[in-house]
């Protein structure tokens, strides 16, 4: 779990560097291209964040309600994984 987290925090500062570097191509008026490709970039790596928060939901948060036995506590989580797909996919 905590390598998970790390792995995440890591990604996430990448992403914090890659907007600041987008705000300084803005500032300094470059081709307008090469600025989308970076945004381009940023969506894909945003899109990686989210991959790993939603297996770390999966692997923890949904297994242990899995785990519990309380049919409850499983279809709620099941329901929030279903929902967090469709919120990701869209």
């Amino acid at each position: 779990m905590k390598q998970d987290k790390q792995k995440t925090l890591d990604r996430l500062a990448r992403l914090e560097g890659q907007v600041r570097g987008v705000a300084r191509m803005v500032e300094e008026d470059r081709y307008c291209v090469d600025i989308l490709t970076q945004t381009a970039a940023i969506r894909s790596a945003l899109k990686g964040v989210e991959r790993l928060v939603l297996e770390n939901h999966a692997k923890h948060c949904v297994e242990e309600a899995i785990g519990s036995g309380n049919p409850q506590d499983q279809q709620e989580k099941f329901n929030e994984l279903i929902a967090l797909l469709q919120k990701t996919q869209g």
